[in-house]
């Protein structure tokens, strides 16, 4: 996540009070030249020299808030964390504590820890209420947090459709392969009966007697057959006709 709005209390600011303060030479010169190589953007180098002044001095607060800041810097967000809670447990310096509570807002942040980065701005703003930053940041991270619990309604909004859409279909998609079961037991059922018609049909002609069918020359004997016979019937009957009918004499 990267809010270009975002700002963080460097360790530049706190230098000037390690400067001014009671620590011993070897914990001033480890803490300076990790502010030279914080400054030149070597991170790790700077987190290295923070840590060598933290085991010189454990009690020594400002190392502590100057490692977080090197952390923070190579987006080591948790360890940041950490390092700025070891400056709350041990300073009362509100203006310290609301600088710490600050960066730990900005970690949060950027972890998307929005409802805890939140509470940390307040945080900061009840030690330093002052701190424009502070008031900004938070705004934002409020306004971050509206959106998000904006965007979840709309998504819930959107997978309730959804479902409800998926579910129309479903139901849809049910009815057409019942109907479509209906349809097919009605075709199977209509094929049947039509092939029991067609059995039924078949059976009844072959019980009819069939025409025999002839040929044309078979036809054409037949006939010439009939003629020849009506020919011949005709000679009988004029044969009988001429006979002479013999008398018998009654003598």
């Amino acid at each position: 996540m990267n809010y270009a709005s975002l700002k963080y209390y460097s360790v530049v600011v706190l230098l000037l009070a390690l400067s001014n303060s009671g620590y011993s030479q070897s914990l001033r010169s480890l803490n300076n030249d990790g502010v030279e190589q914080f400054n030149q953007k070597k991170f790790g180098d700077s987190e290295i020299n923070f840590r060598k002044g933290i085991e010189k001095d454990s009690a020594a607060v400002i190392p502590y808030f100057n490692l977080g800041d090197s952390y923070y810097k190579q987006k080591k967000y948790d360890e940041a964390m950490k390092a700025y809670q070891s400056v709350l447990s041990k300073t009362k310096d509100k203006e310290l504590k609301g600088k710490a509570f600050y960066n730990i807002g900005n970690s949060l942040l950027e972890n998307d820890k929005l409802k805890e980065s939140i509470e940390a701005y307040k945080n900061s703003l009840k030690m330093n209420p002052k701190d424009d930053e502070a008031k900004y940041n938070l705004s934002y991270a409020l306004k971050k947090l509206r959106q998000e619990e904006n965007q979840k309604k709309q998504d819930k909004k959107d997978d309730k459709q959804k479902d409800k859409q998926n579910k129309d279909q479903k139901k849809k998609d049910d009815k057409q392969n019942k109907d479509d079961k209906n349809k097919d037991k009605n075709d199977k059922q209509d094929q049947q009966n039509k092939n029991q018609d067609d059995k039924k049909d078949k059976g009844k002609q072959q019980q009819q007697p069939q025409k025999q069918k002839i040929s044309k020359d078979q036809a054409e004997q037949i006939l010439n057959a009939l003629k020849e016979n009506e020919k011949n019937m005709q000679k009988k009957l004029r044969k009988k006709v001429g006979e002479n009918v013999k008398v018998e004499k009654d003598w």
